[in-house]
């Protein structure tokens, strides 16, 4: 009996030692779920499902420190055991940014190991964006060409087929089955929090076609008050700067207008978003018009039954009518397309993008976070003028991952992932890849410091081929092929003083070839393309050291990040000109010109060297609040390839460097906000591109591929410098109307060859939010 009372009393002492709690947000009194508390003692503790938390202390009083991204810290004395709620607050003036991508958790992006630029969906409204690639236009290191993204010069011109960036939608993959390329006029932007742009091979996480570097975003998602937002504008294009590129009557100039509305709220057990797009454009080459329609949004889930859990689905459709063209008339006519009596290579694509996005999310008992994300996206190109170049293809896509949280600073994730998809095509016939790949991450967080290690196992096969995963271990008397090639990771982060951030990243990719870039065999004017059926995968790796400084005065916030690169390729996927008839075909005189174009070849070993320095901001110093993106580029692209007959096909021979490539890249975007009114001014610049495929400057053959464009390149040899501004003024706060000017100087530039870009333009805008 008296063992028992003693063991009694002693269990009751252990319970009432003990300090419990729960953490809850100050505005919605919701219970916050991840949040840190940290006890003088040393005992810590990482709140549950319901934010709820236990700690162990044993003398009193003690200090309890809690942390939660995005919230204010809070310090509560605790002079006994007992049952605790602490309150978190957001700030006056959210300062802190926090990202998803880097390691497939929320961290605050001085902590990210990598570079990465952040996008503010204001920023997107504020400059009248209506397409994402326009968006990361706007990013330190960043480039589009023609719907491409390059990030500190990992692509060239690859005429629309594969990416070596990453597009990521709520964390899955968007690129398209065929081509393996980003639609970028189909990304619900209204819909995103905020713009991730990480830079280097993140292959480890995301898989095939991350070598370059991952653009992500994720869905706002509701609260309990409802939000309402609208945006409507109109614009018009100036006369260019020379008379011969006008196409249009005098009076009559291209106009393009945009219709956007969101809707979005959370009650207690169901919630919903929802948002839809109209846009039309006349254009400002001959026959590229533009029309388009978007509904996208998602219904989010928490059943009463299984309180743990969040499900929804997620959904977007779009429907598009475009015009484009790849080839211009002339130099002088060179917003007009290419044709002959009986051809022409302007074309019109009837369009329909759908992705569907089932997803469910859990904690269990231990707070372990489970996370199954599964989508179907569709795409279907009907070419109108040629029924013979149309395609589609369906991609479903599965992840499953499993995330643990120790109270010792240590994070592990791992997940598996499969990617299949079906192509139908008469362009490039059909045919169907599996992508299958398993993943792991080690985090660990030590003092000031933080570790990370990653491995992916990728399996890749193409109409049911094996191969192009096969990785070989070579032994002393024998090797060994394994049918799953893997990548791997490793991040440092250390914090040197409050403010202060040092980093170094070490990572590897690999992008396995899409359809397009296989089986591709058409011909624009005098353009041919062929398929390379035994096109092979293309590898890097992408390292970095970093230095991060963040300054303070008042409510203003900046972030300084200097940082030197290199990455390098191998195997380099690119369309290579050439002669490529078939054994079974001997040329003649008569049929030479039937087989000579591009193909799709591993033509190239390259190293990408450089610093890049970026200062971004945001806060209020005074009664005026700033807020900017700004960085600075150099880059050293280099060929190591060494095979005189493939460097003879580059425009200056004299050089290595890599072909649709620059030296110099800079961007800044300004914005000042006093009292009602908004000043914004920002710049793009990068220097001349001076290496492209000799064939486009030649006559080739009796066959100019794009007239004039030699004299052109030789003429505009400056590089491109790019400068818009804009102004509004907010009614009150739900209503703003503004003025926006794009391309103020009304530059003449390209971002390839043949595809110079718009010539000054105007938008009024009106944005309501209520």
């Amino acid at each position: 009996m008296r063992i028992v009372l003693i063991f009694t009393l002693f269990i009751s002492s252990i319970g009432y030692s003990q300090i419990t709690g729960i953490v809850i947000d100050g505005s919605s009194n919701e219970p916050i779920i991840g949040a840190k508390v940290i006890c003088s003692d040393g005992n810590r503790a990482i709140t549950g499902f319901d934010g709820d938390f236990t700690l162990n202390s044993k003398t009193y009083p003690v200090k309890i420190i809690t942390s939660m991204l995005q919230y204010v810290n809070d310090t509560t004395i605790v002079e006994q055991s007992g049952k605790l709620t602490i309150t978190l607050k957001e700030p006056l003036t959210n300062l802190e940014t926090v990202v998803i991508s880097a390691g497939r958790r929320e961290q605050a992006v001085e902590e990210v190991p990598v570079s990465m630029e952040i996008i503010r969906p204001e920023l997107i409204d504020n400059k009248g964006i209506s397409q994402l690639d326009d968006a990361v236009d706007q990013s330190p290191g960043v480039f589009t060409m023609d719907g491409q993204v390059s990030i500190r010069g990992g692509s060239g011109f690859a005429y629309g087929a594969g990416s070596r960036v990453l597009l990521l939608w709520n964390g899955m993959p968007l690129l398209s089955g065929y081509a393996g390329d980003t639609q970028w006029n189909a990304i619900p932007m209204e819909q995103a929090s905020q713009v991730e742009i990480m830079k280097g091979a993140s292959s480890v996480l995301y898989g095939s076609g991350a070598l370059n570097g991952v653009i992500a975003l994720t869905e706002r998602e509701p609260t309990s008050k409802p939000l309402t937002k609208l945006k409507v504008q109109s614009g018009f294009y100036d006369n260019p700067s020379r008379a011969s590129l006008k196409w249009w009557e005098d009076g009559k100039n291209p106009n393009f207008h945009q219709f956007e509305l969101y809707r979005g709220q959370m009650f207690k057990r169901f919630g919903y978003t929802i948002s839809t797009t109209l846009f039309h454009n006349d254009g400002y080459r001959d026959g590229e018009l533009t029309d388009r329609g978007r509904v996208s949004g998602t219904f989010y889930f928490r059943p009463k039954k299984f309180d743990r859990v969040k499900a929804g689905i997620g959904y977007n459709y779009q429907y598009q009518k475009t015009g484009s063209f790849l080839l211009w008339q002339s130099d002088s006519l060179a917003y007009t397309p290419q044709s002959t009596d009986t051809s022409t290579t302007l074309s019109t694509n009837l369009g329909h993008r759908l992705f569907i996005d089932p997803y469910l999310k859990f904690r269990d008992k231990n707070n372990n976070k489970h996370s199954l994300k599964t989508r179907l996206y569709y795409v279907k190109n009907a070419i109108q003028e040629d029924p013979d170049q149309s395609s589609q293809a369906s991609v479903y896509f599965f992840d499953y991952q499993f995330q643990k949280e120790f109270n010792n600073g240590i994070t592990l994730t791992s997940g598996i992932t499969d990617i299949y998809n079906n192509v139908k095509s008469e362009l490039f016939g059909d045919h169907n890849s599996n992508n299958i790949a398993a993943y792991g991450q080690y985090e660990h967080h030590i003092g000031k410091f933080d570790i990370i290690g990653g491995v992916r196992l990728e399996y890749f096969e193409m109409d049911n081929k094996r191969g192009d995963s096969d990785f070989l271990i070579k032994m002393k008397n024998d090797s060994v092929t394994l049918p799953f090639y893997p990548v791997f990771r490793s991040a440092l982060h250390y914090e040197i003083a409050p403010f202060t951030h040092l980093r170094a990243s070490l990572g590897q990719g690999v992008r396995y070839p899409s359809v397009a870039e296989r089986f591709t065999q058409t011909s624009v004017g005098g353009l041919n393309i062929f398929p390379n059926a035994n096109l092979n995968p293309e590898t890097g790796w992408a390292a970095e050291i970093g230095f991060k400084q963040g300054v303070k005065i008042g409510d203003w916030k900046g972030m300084l990040d200097i940082s030197g690169f290199v990455n390098e390729y191998d195997n380099m996927m690119e369309f290579t000109f050439g002669i490529y008839n078939p054994d079974s075909v001997t040329l003649t005189q008569d049929n030479i010109y039937d087989w000579i174009g591009f193909q799709a070849k591993n033509a190239e070993k390259a190293r990408i060297s450089g610093v890049e320095f970026s200062f971004n901001s945001l806060g209020s110093i005074g009664p005026i609040e700033i807020i900017s993106l700004i960085g600075y580029t150099y880059m050293n692209p280099i060929s190591l390839n060494s095979d005189s007959t493939y460097l003879s096909q580059f425009s200056d021979t004299t050089t290595n460097m890599l072909k649709y490539r620059f030296r110099h890249l800079a961007k800044a975007d300004i914005e000042f906000n006093y009292k009602k009114f908004s000043l914004g001014f920002s710049s793009r610049y990068n220097s001349f591109m001076a290496n492209i495929d000799k064939m486009f400057e030649v006559d080739a053959f009796g066959t100019e591929i794009l007239p004039g464009l030699k004299e052109y390149r030789e003429e505009y040899n400056k590089g491109n410098l790019v400068v818009d501004s804009r102004v509004a003024y907010k009614v009150n706060e739900k209503i703003r109307v503004s003025f926006i000017a794009n391309n103020v100087l009304n530059a003449e530039y390209s971002s390839r060859p043949g595809d110079i870009q718009a010539p000054r333009n105007f938008i009024l805008q009106l944005q309501m939010k209520f």
